[in-house]
């Protein structure tokens, strides 16, 4: 499978957090499927620890590298997703968690999340 973690998930793994559910640390394992980050994430990460004091332990760069190192594959973010953005029904507000959603569509992904709103956007997103 072509897993895309949304930026919860990503952040309860590097943090070993128990939120993290047992489901997505099982498909993460599983080397049969290719896991994906994305930039939109690393964005994120940064934009919340631009703020004093820094919401996370670790700095966007630290997380992406870390990422790297453990297999993650890095899912650029490309004008085609950008557009894409702009069909979507509106179930969701997060500009991030909207670009995740275009992401998964376009590159035939599964989006991970443990969002409670984002199965709205169909079969794509497996809510865990």
């Amino acid at each position: 499978m072509r897993l895309l973690l949304d930026t919860h998930l990503l952040l309860w793994l590097s943090l070993d957090d128990p939120k993290c559910p047992a489901q997505a640390r099982k498909w993460v394992a599983d080397t049969e499927n290719e896991v994906f980050f994305s930039a939109a994430s690393i964005w994120e990460v940064a934009i919340l620890n631009s703020r004093k004091p820094p919401r996370f332990p670790f700095t966007a760069a630290d997380l992406r590298t870390s990422l790297l190192e453990s297999g993650y594959a890095e899912l650029p973010v490309s004008a085609h997703h950008a557009s894409l953005v702009e069909t979507l029904p509106r179930h969701h507000a997060d500009p991030f968690d909207r670009m995740l959603v275009a992401q998964a569509i376009a590159e035939e992904c599964t989006l991970a999340t443990h969002d409670h709103i984002l199965p709205l956007y169909g079969k794509m997103v497996a809510k865990l």
